[in-house]
């Protein structure tokens, strides 16, 4: 086994990162049931931490590497990437909206208590995709090739795993707007993870993105929302479809943007 780790330095880095992560998966799906998924939901996200400082371990390194140590700034990060999740999907479905013809309306009943629990269930799921495509695996790819290269391998992992479902694949709408939209949600998670040099920030960004998807605003006046959408328009034809998805991710895009320049974009403001 050494041999082989001598003779193949970097594709058994890679060989033994897939099978960790495959493992403490495995694991996790044995041990998160009932009473554990019903009140810690976190194995999943646990293990990979674990499998993660294992592998840096190995190297002589350790998880500062991907900003997993715990300091008033990597949790600074981790609540302003909440914000920033919220506000971006906030604003996508309004310039959304705007092209539609749609309004928001504020909901007449709102259940604060779920709203907020939330927040931890959804915690350890985009944890553990963050772990596993921005990551150790990630940053390694960057390593023996480029960013460029790492970013079209992993947002095309990303997407697959959120495409090849049979809900998914029975739509073929929603396997167009897929196909666009998770390859540009994964491209904002890595620009924020290399800005900030933690993945912490784009925790916070995934966390408060999918939460503002569920409680900030939705399509039903349930009470599980700030706001909701009164009428929801419905598409005939593709090109208004295909332009809805294209502002959508265009608010996305230009966000991951600002982040990559966020040095450029706070010199303004000094001026």
């Amino acid at each position: 086994m050494k041999t082989l780790f001598k003779k193949f330095p970097v594709s058994s880095k890679f060989v033994l990162a897939i099978i960790l992560f495959a493992c403490a998966l495995f694991i996790s799906v044995l041990v998160n049931n009932g009473l554990v998924k019903q009140y810690f939901p976190y194995v999943a996200p646990l293990l990979l931490v674990l499998a993660t400082w294992f592998l840096y371990k190995r190297e002589g390194k350790s998880l500062k590497e991907i900003g997993l140590n715990l300091n008033f700034k990597t949790v600074a990060f981790l609540l302003l990437g909440v914000l920033i999740g919220a506000l971006v999907l906030l604003g996508a479905k309004y310039f959304r909206a705007l092209y539609v013809g749609e309004t928001f309306e504020a909901s007449t009943s709102i259940n604060y208590e779920a709203m907020l629990y939330a927040f931890y269930f959804i915690l350890p799921q985009v944890a553990t995709e963050e772990l596993l495509f921005r990551g150790y695996v990630f940053k390694k790819t960057i390593e023996v090739s480029n960013v460029v290269i790492a970013n079209v391998i992993f947002s095309i992992l990303f997407m697959l795993i959120h495409v090849l479902d049979e809900n998914v694949l029975s739509n073929k709408g929603m396997i167009i707007m897929l196909a666009i939209t998770i390859p540009v949600g994964h491209l904002l998670f890595a620009t924020a993870l290399l800005k900030s040099r933690t993945l912490f920030f784009p925790i916070g960004i995934h966390l408060g993105n999918n939460w503002a998807t569920r409680h900030l605003i939705t399509n039903s006046n349930s009470g599980d929302s700030i706001l909701y959408v009164p009428e929801v328009v419905t598409f005939d034809t593709w090109t208004p479809f295909l332009m809805s998805i294209a502002i959508f991710n265009g608010v996305f895009l230009f966000v991951a943007f600002l982040i990559w320049k966020w040095d450029a974009v706070l010199g303004l403001f000094k001026r």
